[in-house]
């Protein structure tokens, strides 16, 4: 299962590489109508995709005899198959899918989730979720990971005692990790109190933090992780994802030609769920024991 897991990861770094997972929203195409390149997102907040190649060599192809000026539109062996070629993708239904991930790669523009949907529908192959290759598909992360999770580039929250030096002198055992909106305006830190603390971790080395903020008479911190420090995930990143998580979404499945795995669910909502850390009770289980008398 592990070599298993392994080789599809593998497998997923490949397809993102390749300029056909890439180029779900393509070049300038002299023939194509303007709605197959539409916005990435509408007006009413609505993702758009515009067109897919199902194979992109071919697509390539057209776009070479363009270029050389052998191709003008009115070779019709030419044409139809090149037209046969796109998939508009906003004509797809959206549905609901779930499952557990099984590999995963690239970031929140144009990544992948390979997932398996629960074992009474399960096919041979997984699903692939795509995520738009402008980054607007909606993806969360939720749930709680051991401290060590944390590496530079994470913005975190918490909420401590700070020193004249910017030290917080307690050993922190908690802390968020968060994508805030674009709109956000942190709150200014100052020594001497109790502050808010949202900032960005720059190092991690042997338990000792070190955060920048962007607010306040202090912008370097530094802090100790205690050893049994836990991170509350809320972010919107996919490098916080990882085979065994649970994934819900909202997409457009496409399981014809060019597609991956049984098939390649165009992501515009998408949610992720860390398992329950050992010895925790599951959110589901934890409310049943509440309700009872």
């Amino acid at each position: 299962m592990v070599r298993h897991a392994l080789l599809l990861s593998l497998t997923l770094v490949a397809l993102l590489a390749s300029p056909g997972a890439r180029g779900q929203l393509a070049p300038y195409d002299p023939y194509a109508d303007s709605q197959e390149h539409p916005a990435p997102v509408a007006a009413d907040g609505t993702i758009q995709w515009g067109v897919f190649y199902k194979s992109h060599e071919l697509q390539q192809a057209y776009q070479r005899l363009w270029n050389l000026g052998a191709c003008r539109g009115t070779n019709r062996a030419i044409t139809e198959p090149v037209q046969r070629n796109k998939l508009l993708i906003d004509r797809l239904p959206e549905a609901d899918y779930e499952g557990v991930v099984v590999a995963v790669s690239g970031g929140l523009a144009g990544g992948m989730v390979a997932f398996r949907e629960p074992a009474a529908v399960s096919p041979q192959e997984p699903l692939v979720a795509q995520l738009h290759p402008a980054g607007v598909s909606r993806l969360r992360v939720t749930g709680r990971m051991p401290a060590s999770v944390l590496r530079p580039g994470l913005m975190i929250r918490l909420t401590a005692d700070i020193d004249e030096d910017g030290r917080i002198s307690e050993p922190v055992g908690g802390f968020d990790v968060v994508t805030p909106p674009a709109d956000f305006r942190p709150d200014p830190v100052d020594p001497g109190g109790r502050r808010r603390i949202v900032g960005t971790v720059r190092a991690v080395r042997k338990g000792a933090v070190t955060v920048t903020v962007e607010a306040g008479r202090l912008r370097r911190l530094l802090f100790t992780l205690a050893p049994d420090a836990i991170a509350t995930i809320d972010a919107c990143r996919l490098d916080l994802v990882a085979p065994g998580d649970s994934v819900a979404l909202t997409g457009r499945l496409w399981s014809g030609e060019g597609a991956m795995g049984s098939g390649t669910v165009f992501a515009s909502d998408i949610t992720i769920t860390k398992p329950p850390l050992p010895g925790e009770v599951p959110a589901a289980a934890a409310g049943d024991v509440a309700r009872q008398p």
